[in-house]
C-alpha cells in the first residue's frame, strides 16, 4: 500500500497587528484546505493544488515562506487504508494572501478567518500544534 501523505497551506492575511488566518468547516471539526499527494506531484504542487480546489485561491495570489513547513505523523484508520491502522504523515505550508480573492467552498460546509491571538485551541490532533508552531517560528509565544 503507497505512503498516505497529504499537504495542505495554512493562509493568513492582514498586517502583524491583525493577522487572520483561514479555516475550512467539516461538519463536526475545523480543518486546513489540504488533501492527498497524488502520484508524480511534490508537497508544495499538491498543496497548492488543493488550496485552490477548496477555496478558489490560486497559486497566483499566495506567497509561500520559503522557510517553514509544519510535518506531523499521527495514526489513521479509513476507507483508504483497508480499515486497518496506518501511519499518515501531514505537511504544512505557511502562506500569505497576496491579493483579496473570494473564498470557493467545494468540500466544506463553510469557511471563517480567525484572529492570531496565539494560543489557540481550535483542533488538538492537527491545527492546534501546527498554530504553536507558528507562534513559536514567528516569536509570539
Amino acid at each position: 500500500m503507497p505512503e498516505l501523505r497529504s499537504c495542505g497551506v495554512l493562509v493568513f492575511r492582514g498586517a502583524a497587528a491583525d493577522r487572520e488566518f483561514l479555516l475550512m468547516k467539516h461538519p463536526a471539526r475545523w480543518d486546513l484546505p489540504k488533501g492527498h499527494v497524488d502520484p508524480g506531484e511534490t508537497d508544495i504542487e499538491c498543496a497548492l493544488r488543493e488550496l485552490e480546489e477548496e477555496t478558489g485561491i490560486p497559486s497566483t495570489a499566495i506567497d509561500l515562506d520559503p522557510e517553514f513547513h509544519f510535518t506531523q505523523t499521527y495514526q489513521v484508520k479509513t476507507k483508504r487504508t483497508g480499515g486497518e491502522w496506518r501511519p499518515k504523515t501531514l505537511r504544512i505550508f505557511l502562506g500569505r494572501l497576496t491579493e483579496d480573492r473570494p473564498i470557493v467552498t467545494t468540500e466544506h460546509e463553510s469557511y471563517a478567518w480567525f484572529p492570531w491571538r496565539p494560543p489557540h485551541a481550535i483542533q488538538e490532533q492537527t491545527i492546534d500544534p501546527l498554530l504553536a508552531a507558528v507562534a513559536e517560528y514567528w516569536g509570539d509565544v
